[in-house]
């Protein structure tokens, strides 16, 4: 909302904006929905394993086990740097079309086709025996994640009850937890087979998640929000009856429909109109200093993910099970890298209660200078007592403390609060950028993570610990100074909220007035007929 000013009108009480209880039924929808991390975390995590297998390493390098030295006996750093990050590429690209199309043709089916064309991708993976059509098919498969990782969290946002959004989208980040725990596990299961089952189960099992997601998003109903966006009021109340369990004229219904209603209004008439470059434009409209102008909140979800990666939680995910190997003591890196993921999927519930009750300011404040001090153990002990097999478990330890600050705060956290910064005309395309600068620093990370840690390159080992440790202390004074409290508000007095304070007073913000009164919409459809709440 670039402007900044408030419209005048009548002021109503912070009760004004009430929705309608929360039903099962919508509690099960945005779980469904959230299902779409498990593919996302699947696909990210099966490849940690996978080359680290003896019979993948002799198909893709070539090499013999009988006669190659153990330590030379790996994927070569530039192989591991390309195959795990041109995923990260092409979802970043996904990322950015989906913005577009989920403007044009409705969230559900911009997620649906993302299913479609991640399984094109798997299917060239599967049949991969060389480097080549592997890359092809990750690049492909990345296009289709791209898709859903930007969609699913605009969708969730804009369906889910604002009581327990937060809660709701977290169970997003719970569902890539269990893609990484199911991809460690399946690779732990198929890791000593000597023909080519060892990767190629491990790959194509991945086709299961997406089909379940596609088949589901054909039965939940499209956001109403996109059918206000289009100008379609009565498919919007049609859906939104549906995702809350209301009758369509209920009271309920026609506050919550008059708010997104008047909110998208407001937001049209603050943002100049026009072609396909002029919408795109309007992400960046305004000024960094204005806390409610469209550059401001679109630097912030794109700035956020990017912390979300810096905190360096994916080299364990992506390069762990090499990780452990070098660190020479430990027998089996895979069930290891299989601990780290069960720890990350324990911890991620803790988030539901927490982001709700505590808020996703301290939370992500508390998660920084968590990782802060776990990563910066881990550094000292690796780089002052590194072959002391007690030094050892102790920074795996302290690795998987690290995991569970990130897990209950900053892996939800981010998703969470870029589904709520972005006014409607623009917020398919700022959650794309968003979501788009999280695969760009994911990428990033991991192009350079091999070349800085692998012993035929950087060789810096446990070292590069002290390098997240740094990155994370950015992360909380980053967050202290620009994060702002959205917890427990609709998605409009977010918008409220953000033009009238600043960050670090924003959890004192109360609800003060509805768009709809100031709109004008409260008065229109006043002369309606309603159902009473008592009536329902």
């Amino acid at each position: 909302m670039p402007g900044g000013a408030v419209v005048s009108g009548p002021v109503v009480g912070a009760d004004a904006m009430r929705e309608a209880p929360v039903t099962f039924k919508a509690y099960l929808m945005c779980a469904f929905a959230a299902f779409g991390g498990i593919f996302f975390g699947y696909d990210s995590g099966y490849i940690n394993g996978v080359m680290g297998m003896e019979y993948f390493i002799e198909t893709f390098e070539h090499l013999d086990p009988a006669t190659t030295p153990k330590n030379d006996f790996v994927v070569a750093s530039w192989k591991q740097s390309l195959t795990v990050s041109i995923l990260s590429a092409g979802t970043f690209f996904g990322a950015l079309i989906a913005g577009d199309l989920a403007d044009w043709f409705g969230r559900r089916l911009t997620i649906i086709s993302g299913c479609g064309i991640f399984i094109v991708g798997v299917i060239l993976q599967t049949a991969s025996t060389s480097l080549g059509l592997l890359v092809a098919g990750r690049l492909i498969a990345g296009f289709g994640v791209g898709f859903v990782s930007a969609i699913i969290i605009l969708y969730m946002s804009e369906i889910a009850p604002r009581k327990v959004r937060g809660a709701i989208v977290s169970g997003y980040q719970f569902c890539i937890t269990i893609g990484l725990m199911l991809a460690s596990c399946v690779d732990y299961a198929t890791q000593h087979r000597t023909d080519s089952g060892s990767y190629r189960i491990p790959i194509a099992l991945q086709m299961l998640w997406a089909v379940i997601l596609a088949i589901g998003l054909f039965i939940l109903p499209e956001s109403p929000r996109f059918f206000i966006r289009k100008g379609q009021k009565d498919k919007a109340r049609e859906v939104l009856a549906r995702i809350r369990g209301q009758p369509a004229n209920s009271e309920y219904i026609e506050m919550e429909l008059n708010e997104i209603d008047a909110n998208n209004q407001y937001e049209l008439q603050s943002i100049p109109q026009g072609g396909y470059f002029t919408t795109w434009f309007n992400c960046f409209r305004g000024s960094l200093f204005q806390p409610n102008s469209n550059l401001r909140r679109t630097v912030l979800g794109t700035s956020l993910q990017m912390m979300q990666q810096w905190t360096g939680v994916n080299f364990v995910f992506y390069f762990g099970t090499p990780f452990f190997k070098q660190l020479g003591t430990i027998q089996n890196p895979f069930l290891l890298t299989m601990i780290t993921t069960i720890v990350n999927v324990l911890s991620t519930p803790f988030s539901f209660y927490a982001i709700e009750k505590v808020g996703r300011r301290p939370l992500l404040l508390w998660g920084s200078l968590g990782m802060v001090i776990c990563q910066f153990i881990v550094a000292i002990v690796g780089v002052t007592d590194g072959d002391n097999p007690k030094a050892i478990s102790a920074m795996i330890a302290f690795i998987c403390i690290y995991i569970f600050f990130f897990a209950s705060t900053w892996g939800p956290g981010a998703w969470v609060v870029i589904g709520e910064i972005f006014p409607l005309p623009i917020r398919s395309r700022g959650v794309a950028l968003s979501t788009a600068s999280n695969w760009l620093w994911n990428c990033i990370i991991a192009v350079i993570t091999p070349f800085m840690v692998n012993k035929d390159e950087g060789n810096l080992g446990a070292k590069v610990f002290f390098i997240w440790g740094s990155l994370c202390t950015c992360a909380f004074v980053y967050t202290y100074f620009l994060i702002p409290e959205t917890k427990g508000l609709t998605l409009e007095q977010v918008d409220k909220m953000m033009e009238e304070t600043i960050p670090r007073t924003s959890s004192k913000w109360q609800p003060h007035s509805t768009f709809a009164a100031e709109m004008g919409l409260d008065e229109k459809a006043a002369a309606g007929p309603k159902v009473t709440e008592q009536e329902v």
